[in-house]
């Protein structure tokens, strides 16, 4: 793939998280995608497993809105730094045993990075890494400093 592939294809996968279309997002990833959150305890492996943590984002966050800061793009990866703005108006449940972050009502502004790899032109492989703590102390969640 080229650099300009993977660029719209990481674009796409924003703008779906953005338009909160849980469909669209998946549709971009193979049906043996595995992604990896550091804030969940074993990787997610398949469209049914993304469709329900990507669902988890949006319900805890229904006014998600994700921004880009720095990207990196090469023939088969994908890299980039950012940041989202929300309102936590729904439990954060991103996988069937990971425990669920209450309901708080507080707006939240996080950031984290995320790395894709890319193979026959899909994306077959996510880490993501959300700043989970910071995301807590803005709940309320985890005491400050």
């Amino acid at each position: 793939m080229s650099v300009q592939d993977n660029l719209k294809l990481d674009e796409e996968e924003i703008a779906a998280w953005n338009a909160h279309d849980v469909e669209r997002a998946v549709a971009i990833f193979p049906d043996d995608i595995v992604w990896h959150d550091v804030s969940v305890p074993q990787p997610l492996k398949g469209k049914d497993a993304i469709r329900q943590y990507l669902q988890g984002w949006f319900s805890a966050f229904p006014d998600i809105k994700i921004t880009v800061k720095n990207r990196v793009v090469t023939e088969d990866q994908v890299a980039a730094e950012m940041e989202f703005t929300g309102t936590n108006k729904g439990a954060l449940q991103l996988a069937p045993n990971a425990p669920a972050i209450p309901v708080t009502g507080k707006p939240v502004m996080g950031r984290g990075t995320y790395f894709v790899r890319f193979r026959n032109g899909k994306p077959v492989e996510v880490h993501t890494y959300p700043d989970a703590a910071g995301m807590l102390m803005q709940l309320g969640l985890m005491p400050g400093s």
